[in-house]
């Protein structure tokens, strides 16, 4: 009986042991905090106002949690309580959280009830890495070299290769010419020779019928090739200058999906476009002081482009402090280059097109979501958007501005949907004035 209230005693006391280990065990993994999880909770709810090594409209994070112990002896309590509610924080009085809340002018940080144990243990455990460093831009240079060598593919080498092929040619006919003539002789066979007493020219001057032949086939040709060239006065389309700011297309409309009309808002109601002004960039970059280290990378070794550079180039032309998150009114003025330019007697109406017709600006600009570097896509020539008047279908639904001319039309053209054509959009007056 004894032996039996032992085993059972031993067997509960063992029972209770491995619940006590199996709790103190899930304690301290839930305490360690998993990076990965810390960096989404991070972007989340920390980086519109913090980096990991600079200072913003919040301190820098980067081994927060050690420092804080080292430097003011605060343990991870503390980080929980300033976290949840700062404000209740600073109003119990604590000296460092009034410290922090003065420092930075009297803002204070937004709190987060939501943030369980363990999401703070996890953004901890983010920001205590050790910082990348950013992979090397050896492959800048070598790239460089190469888009040269893959620009002159199409000019020089080609150039040259018919030159080749030029030379190669005659030589060929001077040595079956030489090969013809020892045959000949070989064989007895007289050959009757040119009279060179008589010049070449001379001999064609006194045919009158290749000469008239001759004079018309030159003056055909260079008719040709004027018209070719005049035609080309103005057309710019390939066109990519160098920006005294780099802005890629591809990184804010493309992988941020960022509205062209949100930069280019004037292109709903007015006949431009515009040209942003750089407060619209600073709305997104008085936060985004840098590119993520990968994002950064990437770009370097791909297009050569060190946009952490670019942006400390917007902040030296709007006259942003960025140590200390202020404007210092020292201002620059940014010499853009105009890309797209219509001829002064040509009228183009952006929200003639954008906010009316509904027009997709990559219609005429191309997939500017694309673009590293913004380039004319289209030629913006005459018979271009001629072309797009007579192809373009208007979409007149629910649209009282068309109805009554809508009516008419369809009537006289027997048609249910009417080009911009057909509604007078090849009248000389509707772009010409």
């Amino acid at each position: 009986m004894i032996q039996v209230i032992y085993r059972k005693l031993t067997s509960n006391f063992l029972n209770l042991g491995l619940v006590f280990l199996l709790t103190i065990s899930t304690s301290l993994t839930a305490q360690e905090g998993d990076p990965a999880k810390g960096k989404t909770l991070y972007n989340t709810n920390c980086a519109s106002c913090h980096q990991l090594d600079k200072k913003m409209t919040g301190p820098a994070l980067r081994n927060v949690e050690a420092r804080l112990a080292e430097e003011q002896g605060l343990d991870r309590e503390w980080l929980n309580k300033w976290i949840r509610n700062s404000a209740g924080l600073i109003k119990s009085g604590d000296a460092y959280a009034n410290q922090i809340y003065n420092e930075y002018n009297g803002t204070a940080m937004t709190a987060f009830p939501q943030l369980s144990d363990q999401d703070i243990s996890d953004i901890l455990a983010y920001t205590a890495q050790p910082k990348a460093e950013p992979a090397p831009a050896a492959g800048s240079e070598t790239g460089a070299a190469g888009a040269q060598t893959e620009g002159g593919i199409s000019n020089k080498l080609i150039l040259g290769a018919l030159a080749i092929l030029f030379a190669l040619l005659a030589m060929a006919l001077v040595l079956v010419r030489k090969t013809l003539n020892r045959f000949a002789e070989a064989k007895g066979v007289d050959i009757a020779m040119e009279d060179k007493s008589i010049p070449l020219w001379k001999a064609f001057v006194k045919n009158q019928f290749l000469v008239l032949v001759s004079v018309i086939f030159l003056l055909l040709a260079s008719a040709y090739f004027v018209y070719g060239y005049l035609s080309q006065i103005g057309v710019d389309q390939g066109y990519e200058p160098v920006q005294p700011i780099h802005y890629s297309h591809r990184i804010h409309a493309g992988d941020n999906g960022i509205d062209c009309k949100y930069c280019h808002s004037s292109a709903r109601v007015s006949k431009h476009s515009g040209i942003p002004s750089l407060n619209i960039c600073m709305n997104c970059h008085k936060s985004i002081y840098q590119v993520a280290e990968e994002t950064q990378a990437e770009g370097i070794n791909e297009y050569g482009v060190d946009y952490n550079a670019e942006i400390k180039k917007l902040y030296a032309a709007v006259g942003w402090d960025d140590a200390e998150q202020k404007y210092t009114g020292e201002t620059q003025p940014v010499k853009w280059v105009r890309i797209h330019n219509l001829p002064d007697f040509a009228y183009f109406n952006h929200s003639q097109h954008v906010t009316v017709a509904g027009v997709e600006c990559q219609t005429c600009h191309g997939p500017v979501e694309e673009m590293e570097v913004m380039y004319q896509y289209s030629p913006l020539t005459m018979g271009w958007c001629i072309d797009c008047h007579r192809q373009t279908e208007v979409n007149v639904k629910d649209n009282a501005y068309y109805t009554k001319i809508h009516e008419q039309l369809s009537k006289k053209y027997g048609v249910d949907k009417l080009t911009a054509a057909q509604m007078g959009g090849l009248e000389c007056g509707k772009c010409h004035y």
